[in-house]
């Protein structure tokens, strides 16, 4: 009667700490077995055999048959074996193994003591198991959880009973929480620690941003659309490759959505993460040409086989294509696979030169030096201004001195270099100050010789009109003499 009321009770304690019923006859074995250990030190010669459907628990002890007890937990006498068992008084001898039957209730109150401590560690244990299980399955998934804590290095979430881990670095690094906010993430990785499992989610993971367009996309859980790449700067911006099966789709405007409904939830799930949605294109080219979006390179002069470019920029363009902290050129680089290399037009011009421009050729570089660095392939100014130091002093040995001497020569070759562009510079821009100075001399002429012709004009007319007036006095004056002579004839 004993065992099925602690098999009841074990029942009632399975059912408050949600472990299954499989699960609770392997605890009750192992709790026993634990007190037997406990109590005489070993329990390897044991056995614990628990049927819940019957309420049974029966425990067996494996002995050997002695002629004197050194251990009664490992001998026992041949008397003692034939008073428990009568029946095999006949077939039993010294040294045969007996199996005797434990009675439970001979643990008593120690039982009841040890079982509760007991089975609070199993269930622990249990719990812990299923939750690492259920978690390793999970790897990948985006979850939904409540912040529980915010400590300065981890963040901790808690999803039903299980608390999960986000260290800061796997935050994007705007973002602030507090307790009770609710967030999602994705399940990087599960260990097993000796505290239970350790639930590492985080939101800056590049597969965070893909599965938040899987589940705002149909397009792409359905596979019509393709993600080829990521590339990301968590907080800042981000950008992904995506490719159309479907000819008739456009990828990039199905990804947008209808007045940019789609990109817009995922944008501010990332707290207003810039993100360039990139077509993708065979033609390295083109590729290259749309990952440096929203910069627009002049021109591109490409290595497929280095997987190197050279993308040149107007003056105001390449702020753009950099970046801030070069953040757009790296992504972009990152997202083709090319190392990128951003230039103007006259810093580009100025680095042909450096290339061209052998160490040999400059004056104060001794042909003995020339040669040890072209054994290292050491030949331009270029390949000088690329060059570790350490290559320098420890692979040729130079001492500080003709290190020194190469790069003060070196640098005399930029600054004299770089001083004859900026000099044509000014010459052409002296010259058409000159011209546009010519130009107003010209014309101030011009307006000085119209203003002389119209005073001309204008004292020609006063004139004319000064000796008009003379002109009516004397025709006056003749009639007035006219009118005298007729009176003295009459």
């Amino acid at each position: 009667m004993i065992n099925r009321d602690l098999i009841e009770i074990f029942i009632e304690l399975a059912r408050e700490k949600n472990i299954e019923r499989s699960e609770l006859g392997t605890i009750i074995e192992q709790l026993f077995l634990f007190i037997i250990e406990k109590e005489t030190g070993e329990s390897d010669n044991c056995s614990v055999i628990v049927n819940l459907d019957k309420g049974e628990i029966e425990i067996y002890v494996e002995k050997t048959i002695v002629e004197e007890v050194d251990d009664d937990h490992f001998d026992i006498t041949l008397e003692r074996a034939v008073e428990l068992e009568p029946d095999l008084a006949g077939e039993l001898k010294l040294g045969d193994t007996f199996v005797e039957v434990i009675d439970p209730a001979r643990f008593g109150r120690r039982l009841v003591a040890n079982a509760r401590q007991f089975l609070n560690k199993r269930t622990r244990e249990v719990q812990q198991q299923y939750i690492y299980e259920d978690y390793v399955q999970r790897i990948g998934e985006v979850i939904i959880g409540t912040v529980h804590q915010v400590h300065r290095e981890n963040t901790f979430v808690n999803i039903e009973q299980t608390e999960l881990r986000m260290p800061r670095n796997e935050q994007i690094f705007s973002e602030r929480f507090r307790r009770g906010d609710t967030i999602r993430a994705l399940v990087k990785s599960v260990e097993v620690t000796p505290k239970g499992p350790d639930i590492l989610i985080s939101r800056s993971d590049d597969l965070f941003l893909y599965k938040l367009f899987e589940m705002e996309v149909p397009e792409i859980e359905d596979g019509i659309i393709e993600i080829k790449g990521i590339a990301r700067k968590p907080g800042e911006r981000s950008k992904i490759i995506v490719h159309s099966v479907d000819k008739r789709i456009d990828a990039v405007g199905a990804c947008v959505g209808m007045r940019g409904s789609r990109i817009q939830s995922v944008v501010r799930e990332l707290n207003n993460e810039k993100i360039d949605i990139v077509n993708y294109s065979e033609k390295s080219e083109v590729f290259v040409t749309r990952a440096l979006s929203p910069a627009k390179p002049v021109d591109l002069y490409i290595d497929d086989e280095r997987k190197y470019c050279v993308a040149i920029f107007d003056e105001g363009g390449l702020e753009n294509a950099v970046g801030r902290s070069g953040v757009n050129i790296n992504l972009a680089s990152k997202l083709t696979g090319y190392t990128i290399d951003a230039y103007t037009k006259s810093e580009y011009d100025e680095v042909l030169i450096n290339q061209k421009t052998t160490l040999e050729s400059l004056d104060g570089i001794t042909k003995t030096l020339s040669n040890k660095l072209a054994k290292v392939d050491i030949v331009s100014v270029a390949d000088y201004l690329n060059v570790k130091k350490y290559v320098l002093t420890e692979e040729l040995a130079l001492n500080d001195k003709e290190i020194t001497s190469i790069s003060d020569t070196v640098n005399s070759f930029i600054e004299i270099t770089h001083n004859k562009e900026e000099e044509v510079e000014e010459v052409v821009e002296s010259t058409e100050e000159g011209v546009e100075l010519d130009l107003t001399d010209a014309e101030q002429n011009i307006e000085a010789v119209k203003n002389d012709s119209e005073e001309v004009e204008s004292t020609d007319e006063e004139s004319a009109e000064e000796v008009e007036l003379p002109d009516k006095e004397v025709v006056d004056s003749e009639e007035d003499s006219d009118s005298n002579m007729k009176e003295k004839e009459e």
